[in-house]
Order: C-alpha cells, then structure tokens, then sequence
C-alpha cells in the first residue's frame, strides 16, 4: 500500500532511475485498456472523459488501445490547456490517428451518449475535495447511467489516501490503479485491480529525487522550519559547530550548541550564524542535564546529541539522563550512541553509527551494510528506534521499512562529514517523519560531496553544497 506523496515521490525516482512517466503513462494506459476488456464485449460503446492532467493521458493512451470497440474520448476543457507534455502529445496522437474526440467546452453540452461502459479518466491522486465544473457536471452524467463505470487510479473527487469523498464524487463499479494499492480504495465499494506499470523495484527502495520534495509554506515565520539544539563539545569543537551549520543550511530556522565554557570562544568563532550557550564546566556531566532538557522542551527543539562529547564516564552518564527525561525528537551521534540500548526513553530518536559504532551497540558487525540491511532492520525493530546506518551505501530503517542511500563520494571518509549530516538530519526532523527525515539526510549530505573532488574534500565544504543538494532538480 503506498499513500499519494509516496507515489507521487517513487514516480519520480523511477523517471531518475530511466524509466521516463512517458513510458509508465504508455503502460498505465494498457492497464486501462485491459480493464475495459475484462469488463466489456468487444464492439461495446466506450466514452472516456479525461482531465487535462497525466490522469486524462493515461485515458488517452488507453483509447488506442481499444480499437475492437465504439470508443469516444472527451476532454474537458481545451486542448492548448492539458498541463503536461506527455498528456499533450498522447491528445494529439489521437487526432493525427483518426480517434473520435471532442473538447467539452462547456459542461452543459456533455452528452455521454449512452455508453455501456464509461471511462472516468478526470482527476487523479492529488486532487480532492468537492467536484466544481466541469467535472461535477461530468460525475453527475455518470453517476445517472446505466453505464459500468470504470475509474482510473481513484475515482473523481475521492481522496485516494483516505477514501473520502467530496459532494459529487464519481460512484466507480470498477477502478485500476497503479504499481500499488492506495489507502482510500479498501473504502469503496468497487472492484479495485492494481497493475504493474514497471516501475522498478529500486524506485522505492533507493532514496531519489522524489523523496526531496516538500513545499515550504510561504507564510511560514521564524521557527515553523524548526530549532535544531546541539549539544556536543568539550573534547572537541569542529563536530558541533558542523551540525549546527549543517542544520541551517538545510532549513532550520535556528541552530543552538550548548557546549562547555570553556570552548565557547572556538564553536562561535565557527559561524556568527550559530548561537552558543555555554555552561561551567571542560565537558557534559549530570549537573547540566536538568537545564538542558528544560530548554529544548520549552522551545521544542530537536537536538542533536553526541558531536564532540567525547567518552567520559561522566558524559555518558549526562546522556543516559537526558534521554530518559526527554520526549521530544533527537538525533543521536557519535559517543552517545553507545547508551541507546540500555536505556528507556520516550524521545523520538534517529540513531546515526557508523558500522563500528553499529556494532558497537549490538547490531551486525559486517563490512557491507547494504548486504546486510535485513539484520539492521531487525536491529532496529528491537531497538525500538531509526537506524541511519553509515557506509558506503547507506541503509535507513525503523524495523519495519528499510530504505537504501547511495549518493556519495569516496572522499567523504574524511572527520566531519557524520556531524555534517547529523544536522541535516535534524533540520529534517522539524518537517518530516523521522523515518522520512533519516532517509532523505544521507541522500543530500552525498549529492552535496559529489559537487566536489573525490579526494581532499573537507567536512567544511558540504555546507555550501547543501542547498543545492535539497533541491529536486540538480
């Protein structure tokens, strides 16, 4: 089962992988055919009444399919507004092939024409909400024959994730959908068919393109895209200051390092952008805990816990307390990986090892995690938390779902590059599901390397390469 921004995502991912949504519209269309077939005799009068999306392309390469029957493909609206490409050109094959068309141009001369089967081809998965015209026109024509009614992907004006439907909403007898089931369809009460269009398994498996996608709200203010709180420092200076950076250049609003006094000066002489809190001490210890909890509670924050806390008693003692009082979102890294298993926490926690640091904590101990990946889903089932594990090729898991990232370099086996997408995985955390969030992380963090030599890349010069890396379109 696969909800309409997953779809819409693989989709993409698919077309990246080379198979082009012109070529699943071609197969799309077949599936369509198909059903018609299995549905209605030959020499069976079929209208197809098509939108101006890929939902109404997928119709239009249906109807060339359908030449043993009376078919008769309306679309609503004009030709010069159909709104994509592929729909447009499979439109005028239709013309040039001598198909019977027609362009409704006002919903009040629709004529059905009294069809046994009719096609409805209007909107697809990322439309929903009450009909207006001309497809309410259009569904209620429907809805009042005699007509089978066939639907492709939903049925017009129901809501694909959910299977509510707007006022109006076209009552399908049958529906074919693609690669997938959706959610809302188990609602319906249709006979409901999903078809392989080949999209390839990888499109779903490997973090893509289309995972990248999410709209920022245009009137979002200051703190909606996320505080990200750093906790780290004391050994070392350079991994915080990276994930709080890191963080900023992938969206969040505001970057926090709580660190210790004594290198505040180096952490904030990183970037004027960060905001250092120190307090008094040479590294993390219990005395902190309480403070630090109640400021990222208050504030909602999601912090990033471990880069540069070193491995002091005291230290994993501060983490292990920390987490047990915590119930907000964390990305968990580096030296406090080593307490998650021995603790009870009610955090929402996305852990990031290493394959040391993974094995470390109790999961496999193996060269290549990609082999691997089902025995660190299973780890991450008992676990209870994600599992963003580093190598090579990256594998993301929360136990149930295991997704694979293989962008990158070799060159990112350099320091830093850890702390770098821990922040990035953290400003994530602020608009997307944790699993989502730790998916998407390692694909920027190795689209951002590969702008940059193979060998001699520096931790540093990911951050520039971030934004460029959020974006869907290189």
């Amino acid at each position: 089962m696969i909800d309409t921004d997953r779809m819409a995502a693989v989709d993409e991912n698919a077309a990246a992988l080379g198979v082009p949504r012109k070529q699943l519209m071609e197969s799309s269309g077949n599936a369509v055919a198909g059903a018609v077939r299995d549905i209605a005799d030959p020499d069976a009068r079929v209208t197809i009444v098509a939108g101006r999306g890929n939902n109404g392309g997928d119709a239009f390469v249906a109807a060339r399919f359908l030449d043993t029957y009376d078919t008769r493909t309306l679309l609503l609206g004009r030709a010069e507004t159909i709104t994509t490409e592929i729909a447009r050109e499979n439109w005028a094959a239709l013309g040039q092939g001598g198909y019977e068309i027609d362009e409704v141009r006002d919903s009040r001369n629709l004529d059905l024409e009294n069809p046994d089967v009719v096609v409805d081809a209007m909107l697809g998965t990322g439309i929903t909400g009450e009909l207006r015209e001309p497809e309410a026109t259009a569904a209620r024509a429907m809805n009042d024959s005699d007509a089978t009614v066939l639907s492709v992907d939903v049925p017009s004006g129901v809501d694909a994730d959910t299977g509510e439907g707007g006022a109006g909403a076209v009552d399908a007898d049958h529906v074919v959908t693609f690669h997938d089931t959706k959610p809302g369809l188990d609602a319906l009460d249709a006979d409901v068919r999903v078809a392989d269009i080949g999209i390839p398994r990888a499109a779903e498996r490997f973090v893509g393109p289309g995972d990248l996608a999410v709209e920022r709200d245009p009137h979002g203010e200051k703190g909606d895209s996320g505080r990200v709180f750093v906790v780290g420092g004391g050994p070392y200076t350079g991994a915080p200051a990276l994930a709080g950076q890191a963080a900023l250049r992938a969206g969040a609003d505001l970057a926090f390092v709580a660190a210790p006094e004594r290198v505040f000066d180096p952490i904030a002489g990183y970037a004027e952008d960060l905001i250092v809190q120190p307090y008094d001490a040479d590294r993390l210890g219990p005395d902190h805990v309480d403070e630090l909890v109640e400021t990222a509670t208050d504030h909602d924050d999601i912090v990033v816990l471990g880069p540069g806390l070193g491995s002091a008693d005291e230290t994993h003692t501060a983490v292990e307390q920390f987490l047990e009082r915590f119930d907000g979102r964390a990305v968990v890294d580096a030296d406090a990986l080593a307490v998650v298993p021995e603790i009870e926490t009610d955090a929402t926690l996305v852990c990031t090892p290493n394959r040391k640091e993974l094995a470390a904590m109790g999961g496999p101990n193996v060269d290549d995690l990609r082999e691997h990946a089902d025995e660190i889903e299973s780890f991450a089932a008992d676990l209870g938390h994600v599992v963003l594990a580093k190598a090579k090729d990256d594998v993301i898991t929360d136990g149930e779902r295991t997704r694979i990232s293989r962008t990158g370099t070799a060159g990112m086996t350099v320091g830093g590059t850890g702390d770098v997408l821990a922040g990035i995985t953290a400003a994530l955390l602020a608009t997307r599901e944790p699993f989502e969030a730790a998916s998407v992380a390692p694909y920027v963090n190795g689209r951002a390397a590969e702008r940059f030599s193979k060998s001699g890349l520096l931790a540093s010069e990911l951050l520039d390469g971030i934004p460029h890396a959020m974006e869907a379109d290189r």
